[in-house]
């Protein structure tokens, strides 16, 4: 499988994220620590899912617990701040897209049965090639949420 994209879209990620002066969300929506402790549960979990269908067996993938708020204020206490929270994630990353990078055709193509929620609202709920589940992160998952840091920025008095 070729994660050039996948491995792209978490470079620009990187490099929001290291932006300093990332506010709270307008909206009450997650902060920062909180989209990068999302991220880290996410590709975890994508992680574990293609090394069980490396391994012969057939996982399911489910996001509910990468929106717990509780759950992901837990993933954020367990790092001495946000530089150390981007590496776990960029450490997190690079496993999965070397996993990934590892995958034949018959392994990406295995349906995973997927839950997937956004906002509270239904997504996906049927089986998905294990390649979808991955390109998904590149394609959409992982720049919503590049956006979402960018729309943290704060504005300095004097500066565009």
């Amino acid at each position: 499988m070729d994660t050039t994209a996948l491995r792209s879209a978490y470079d620009r990620l990187f490099d929001v994220a290291a932006i300093p002066d990332l506010g709270d969300a307008d909206d009450g929506g997650w902060n920062a620590d909180q989209i990068l402790a999302h991220l880290l549960s996410v590709d975890a979990a994508i992680a574990a899912v293609a090394l069980g269908v490396v391994a012969g067996s057939r996982p399911t993938f489910d996001n509910r617990i990468s929106l717990d708020t509780w759950n992901l204020d837990r993933i954020t206490a367990e790092h001495a701040g946000r530089a150390d929270l981007i590496d776990h994630v960029r450490s997190q990353a690079t496993v999965l897209c070397d996993i990934a990078d590892q995958l034949n055709e018959t392994g990406t193509s295995v349906l995973v049965p997927s839950l997937l929620l956004s906002n509270d609202a239904l997504v996906l709920d049927q089986p998905i090639p294990l390649a979808n589940l991955i390109n998904g992160l590149a394609e959409d998952h992982v720049p919503v949420h590049t956006q979402q840091l960018l729309d943290l920025r704060v504005a300095v008095p004097g500066h565009a």
